[in-house]
């Protein structure tokens, strides 16, 4: 079976991101000619990237603050009222 190769998954990336330029590279052979541009945008995906991770952290501490602020007020309101 001559036309048998293996496919890597970066190869199925780059066909599910866009099959056209998969065509482009893999069947006629040509490379992007605007790299300056597909650097500047990769640049700009890791810069969101990790901004989405800061805020999911950012929003996991504000659930953790506010259920510890609900417990001590609950806390307080047993011990003013003497059930403690």
């Amino acid at each position: 079976m001559g036309g048998n190769r293996l496919i890597s998954a970066s190869e199925i990336g780059e066909y599910v991101y866009c099959r056209r330029a998969w065509w482009f590279h893999r069947v006629r052979g040509i490379d992007p000619q605007n790299l300056e541009d597909l650097s500047r945008g990769t640049a700009v995906h890791r810069a969101h990237g990790k901004a989405v991770m800061y805020g999911e952290i950012a929003r996991k501490a504000a659930m953790i603050l506010i259920a510890l602020a609900l417990l001590l007020a609950v806390v307080w309101l047993m011990v003013s009222v003497g059930a403690i």
